[in-house]
């Protein structure tokens, strides 16, 4: 990582989400706790799509590949977080930080990614429905996640290849609680113009066809459901699309404040973004789910119902 007349560091050294130690004791337990529930919600979520054969559909199918990709997601940043959080030296050596890089960038892109991937399935269900299962076969669902996970891991590659052959000679002290882009950029004593033209042009790439294919999905879905003559049919193709739209404010929202330049950016604000969509996102997304569908509430309480009755 370090050019050729640094004094090498072997290491970076990571401030957290506070200065001051007892602050950063005290948060320990809570994210422990979202922690533990992302994990067990989300593959709880898994296991509850692969055991219902009610769920054997594309949505879901996309759905338990969100779900995991979530729990993947928060577990390359909230176990080393949670240490820190009890070590007074936070420090993480250069391998591993690029490798939590890389995975973070790689899962943030295969989760957005794989929310365009849903809303176009959203949109065949309601606007083509007789082509349903044509259109979303097994086959084709396969393949459109096999390209999902293809364009996150080249995207988050290309973003590390470049990081990593920066120069870091005047600092390793990292203002975040985990290895992210802009902290890495900012300690930099590379010249990182071309960096930052590479991750604004791949990060706008991979959020503006994930935008235009969300915004096109819906916008031929809110189409065909005006034109719906019936109420119940409204009522049920639009509360199909709830759980998901919800879900893509939260998570696009996040990452268009967290990315978009503004005169107002700071460090502590990236921090406290970074929180929540690396945090509370991954926790709130198989709450949304199960609260608002009536496919999972319903397999879920037969799941439940089943279980106490054989115990």
């Amino acid at each position: 990582m370090a050019a050729e007349n640094c004094t090498g560091f072997t290491d970076f050294i990571l401030l957290g989400l506070s200065g001051r130690q007892d602050v950063q004791q005290g948060l320990f337990v809570p994210f422990l706790l979202v922690y533990g529930f992302t994990v067990i919600a989300n593959l709880g979520m898994v296991l509850l799509i692969h055991m219902d054969p009610r769920l054997h559909m594309p949505m879901y199918y996309f759905l338990s590949n969100l779900s995991l990709c979530d729990v993947c997601y928060s577990s390359t940043v909230s176990p080393r977080m949670l240490a820190d959080f009890l070590s007074k030296q936070k420090r993480i050596p250069y391998s591993l930080c690029a490798i939590q890089m890389f995975l973070f960038g790689a899962l943030a892109a295969v989760e957005c990614l794989t929310l365009s991937v849903m809303a176009y399935d959203r949109y065949v269900a309601i606007c083509n429905p007789l082509l349903y299962i044509v259109t979303m076969s097994r086959r084709v669902c396969a393949q459109l996640a096999a390209i999902v996970y293809i364009e996150g891991w080249v995207y988050s590659a290309v973003f590390t290849s470049c990081t990593i052959r920066l120069s870091f000679c005047n600092s390793n002290i990292i203002n975040h609680f985990f290895c992210d882009f802009p902290p890495l950029l900012a300690i930099s004593s590379s010249d990182t113009s071309i960096n930052e033209i590479v991750i604004f042009t791949s990060s706008s790439c991979v959020l503006g066809i994930s935008i235009i294919t969300i915004c096109l999905s819906y916008s031929y879905i809110i189409t065909t459901i005006l034109r719906m003559t019936s109420n119940e049919g409204r009522h049920k193709a639009f509360s199909t699309c709830a759980s998901h739209l919800t879900v893509v404010a939260l998570f696009y929202g996040t990452l268009l404040f967290m990315y978009i330049p503004s005169s107002s950016y700071s460090m502590d604000t990236d921090k406290i973004a970074s929180v929540f969509y690396t945090v509370v996102i991954p926790m709130l997304n198989p709450l949304i789910y199960s609260l608002r569908n009536k496919d999972v509430k319903s397999a879920l309480k037969n799941a439940i119902s089943t279980k106490l009755s054989s115990g």
